[in-house]
């Protein structure tokens, strides 16, 4: 066993318009004075990174690297949450979607989707220029306009989506494996990949791909009602990720996982902030850490009613309480009578 890393901080949710939210030095130095260790970066936001030139110049990485250490911390991870959504769209989402691309392929999906793949060979080549080894993305959705289905799903339908999506990603999965980085496919309704059961499927169509690993946020099996602790045990080996984010689930007579299309502070379902909420983090820190994952506890803020400020600030220390630091003795050394075998045969009357 190791000890998490951490805490860190997904920065997406907190870019904005004035300091120290609107670039990335004063965002990190922010980030510092809370107590976080590590930024995880939105790639997406050209105030924190030019992500192309970051995967093609090792010079600019090592000066991204470099002045992020200087304000006291590391990076955890890259994202691509948003182009990774464009690889696989289901023409019912185009326009909506439109609005995760640049002007130059609105209106275009063809030229929409090349440009995602791009976008993920170069977060590929980027995270290994900075010495990284895990990389978060969304899977995109070609069937989700499906999953509770009526009128009744064509015979093969979603064998034959998943066929589609896991062609789209093996090459994508390639390149991240020549760079030795883990793709951690973030596992959230709105994605092919919103479970456990549609993960499988998906690792079948890409062979098993070693890379096609998993970013662990519980918060969306609360919303979806699966149980988010036993998934750890199904699948720590693929865990190489962690977005420490909480969410609560209040069923009534008059709603339930569906949400009867409220705003998130009317739906049973709510992202909450760190501690507001219903997940059991003590229990998810100890099967983390008890399977040895290697990864960073980071901070991904999302919530309905508290201040964004405030989430990050209670979130760094509540990461911090949280993360098991492990022990290098047994409990019982106490009582150690040593290793002899004549002792041992004597015991079992031998």
């Amino acid at each position: 066993m190791q000890t998490i890393k951490g805490p860190g901080i997904f920065l997406a949710q907190f870019m904005g318009d004035k300091a120290p939210f609107n670039d990335l030095i004063s965002i990190c130095k922010w980030a510092k004075d809370l107590g976080f260790v590590a930024v995880q970066i939105p790639t997406w936001e050209s105030r924190l990174i030019d992500l192309q030139k970051c995967a093609e110049s090792k010079t600019y990485a090592d000066e991204l690297k470099g002045k992020i250490n200087d304000c006291g911390l590391q990076i955890s991870e890259l994202s691509t949450h948003l182009q990774g959504q464009l690889v696989a769209v289901n023409p019912a989402y185009d326009a909506l979607f439109d609005g995760f691309a640049p002007d130059a392929v609105k209106n275009n999906p063809k030229a929409r989707q090349q440009w995602a793949v791009q976008q993920l060979l170069y977060a590929a080549k980027a995270s290994q220029n900075l010495g990284l080894n895990a990389h978060a993305t969304f899977s995109g959705a070609l069937l989700w306009h499906t999953v509770y289905p009526w009128p009744q799903r064509p015979a093969g339908l979603v064998n034959d989506g998943f066929t589609e999506l896991g062609k789209r990603w093996l090459p994508i999965l390639n390149e991240f494996d020549n760079c030795g980085i883990d793709l951690c496919y973030e596992i959230h309704p709105g994605e092919d990949l919103h479970d456990g059961i549609s993960y499988e499927m998906f690792l079948e169509k890409v062979n098993n791909h070693k890379r096609a690993c998993l970013l662990y946020d519980p918060s969306h099996f609360v919303l979806q009602q699966l149980d988010y602790k036993q998934y750890i045990d199904f699948y720590h080996e693929r865990i190489k990720m962690f977005h420490v984010k909480d969410a609560e689930f209040n069923p009534t007579g008059k709603q339930g996982v569906y949400g009867g299309f409220q705003g998130w502070v009317d739906r049973a379902g709510r992202f909450r902030s760190l501690g507001d909420g219903q997940v059991d983090f003590k229990t998810i820190f100890s099967k983390l850490t008890q399977y040895d994952y290697t990864g960073w506890a980071v901070l991904e803020w999302e919530c309905c009613i508290k201040h964004p400020e405030d989430g990050a600030r209670e979130g760094a220390p509540f990461i911090k309480d949280h993360i098991i630091r492990v022990t290098e003795k047994a409990f019982d050394d106490f009582a150690e009578t040593g290793n002899n075998t004549d002792f041992n045969k004597t015991i079992l009357g031998l």
